[in-house]
């Protein structure tokens, strides 16, 4: 293999730049040449290639988001982008490509290894960590230290002021992000997508805290549960509290990846790259018990990451 191609795809996530950059040092040292794919599906089907040198990396590992930017593409998922794609990759004599992202990026490597037998690797990037197969994908660490860093700030004005604050996270589908927060964060509650609630019962243990002398209480939301604002009015119709919302948005994509970001996308690159020259194709980089294997996409497609149940366990014994 002496040409391989890296791309970023859907939402961008901290670490991304890293794992870029470790795919390009690793493939250098092998001497295998490398370009990016600006604009991800895209950048694919538009033939936007880029070479990159060692130098392209420098100073990258601490910065966030994707240099090679990112963009939807529903066009890749017609026969006729999928197309443009693969002859653009055949005439830039790629041999390789690994693509970082989330389940949809994934899915699209999925196509290009089952359906045009061409060598792709994923890289799982997705800060809700709802990718199957891996304990923790890119970004996840570094969007869970910033939630973690609002909630302490919001802490401060919230005793300060005897208010309930609703602080609305992201993960449409997954409450992980809103989970792993409310423990850190030492929140009263967490409302997430895969645990049913009564809104009473919240309010009823708002309430209790208030009455065993408590002069704050913090709610963490995931986005997939509804909206803070819609909350906020019945918390404070039904509840009668001095409520306030925060929506933390998309200040949770951002910011410098933590160190264990910084090492997770640098290994899982790494090993990207070692994959294909070892003949893998078809198959996700994954953390599994501190080590860096290859799941089958196939297998992470077809299969939805569960809640760890002891988790919400503890959430609920430490918010008593």
């Amino acid at each position: 293999m002496k040409r391989i191609a890296v791309m970023t795809s859907g939402g961008d996530c901290p670490g991304m730049n890293a794992a870029i950059r470790s795919v390009v040092r690793t493939a250098l040292n092998y001497e295998i040449e490398v370009y990016g794919v600006e604009q991800g599906y895209s950048g694919l089907m538009e033939n936007q290639f880029v070479k990159l040198e060692s130098k392209c990396v420098a100073n990258m590992i601490q910065r966030g988001g994707t240099f090679l930017r990112s963009a939807r593409a529903p066009e890749f998922k017609e026969e006729e982008g999928q197309l443009k794609a693969m002859e653009n990759l055949k005439n830039q004599g790629i041999e390789g490509l690994i693509i970082i992202g989330g389940d949809g990026s994934l899915a699209g490597a999925k196509v290009i290894h089952d359906k045009y037998n061409f060598p792709v690797i994923g890289v799982p990037g997705s800060i809700d960590n709802d990718i199957y197969g891996t304990d923790m994908s890119i970004g996840v660490d570094t969007a869970l230290n910033t939630i973690l860093w609002c909630i302490d700030t919001i802490n401060d004005t919230a005793s300060s002021h005897d208010r309930t604050f609703i602080i609305e996270v992201m993960g449409r589908d997954c409450g992980y992000l809103a989970l792993m927060s409310a423990i850190s964060g030492g929140a009263e509650a967490a409302l997430i997508p895969e645990v049913p609630f009564k809104i009473e019962n919240i309010i009823n243990k708002i309430k209790e805290r208030y009455e065993e002398g408590k002069t704050r209480s913090v709610i963490i939301l995931a986005e997939g549960v509804g909206s803070a604002n819609d909350f906020g009015k019945t918390f404070d119709m039904i509840g009668g509290f001095e409520t306030r919302i925060t929506v933390l948005g998309h200040i949770q994509r951002g910011g410098s990846p933590t160190h264990f970001d910084r090492i997770l996308a640098t290994r899982m690159g790494a090993s990207a790259v070692d994959s294909l020259l070892y003949g893998e194709s078809g198959v996700m980089t994954a953390l599994q018990e501190r080590k860096i294997e290859l799941v089958p996409l196939g297998k992470v497609l077809n299969n939805k990451r569960k809640m760890d149940k002891k988790l919400l366990e503890i959430a609920e014994m430490l918010s008593k």
